[in-house]
């Protein structure tokens, strides 16, 4: 199963050393953010297909554009 870029955050600070403490602890904060990044990833998908089945031919819709004025790109 792939890992979620929150995991995979989180697992390159508990190797820098900078996420320490209660395994039970980090667990539960690491599953509160994954469901947060689920329910803006389903979130964006479905606002996606909307935009895409309400598509104008002579414009069509650019999934990157939308993607960058929901969260702002690499800023």
């Amino acid at each position: 199963m792939k890992q979620t870029a929150v995991e995979q955050f989180a697992i390159a600070l508990y190797e820098c050393g900078y996420l320490q403490g209660n395994g039970d602890e980090i667990e539960k904060l690491l599953n509160t953010f994954k469901e947060m990044e689920k329910e803006q990833t389903l979130d964006f998908t479905r606002n996606a297909v909307r935009k895409i089945l309400d598509e104008d031919r002579q414009n069509p819709f650019n999934l990157e554009q939308y993607y960058e004025q929901t969260y702002g790109g690499n800023k």
